[in-house]
């Protein structure tokens, strides 16, 4: 796709809407969709960060990102703000290490 075609693309829908690419969402059991299949787009969504209760945002890029290429669960979301989230996987390596598993 040229340049020019993405950014009239981008233009038409806004900058933080990207388009979703089906056939790369992991597979799931599931009966439906997720909003963001039938919209046809990612947006940026904001959330409340779980463990500080600081207001975030979950770019449509890091959603692509997330249901894409790291084919996480189409129905998840983002819970905790990065500070958090680095601070929850160091927690849970800290008790693997505890625990003798590596």
């Amino acid at each position: 796709m040229t340049t020019r075609r993405k950014q009239r693309q981008r233009k038409a829908r806004g900058p933080t809407e990207i388009r979703v690419n089906e056939s790369a969402l992991a597979k799931n059991n599931s009966y439906g969709a997720p909003k963001f299949v039938y919209r046809g787009y990612y947006v940026d969504e904001p959330f409340k960060c779980r463990d500080c209760g600081k207001e975030q945002v979950w770019t449509a890029t890091q959603q692509k990102w997330w249901y894409e290429v790291a084919k996480g669960f189409a129905y998840s979301s983002a819970v905790r703000c990065r500070a958090c989230r680095r601070k929850e996987q160091a927690r849970k390596m800290a008790a693997r290490r505890t625990a003798g598993h590596r």
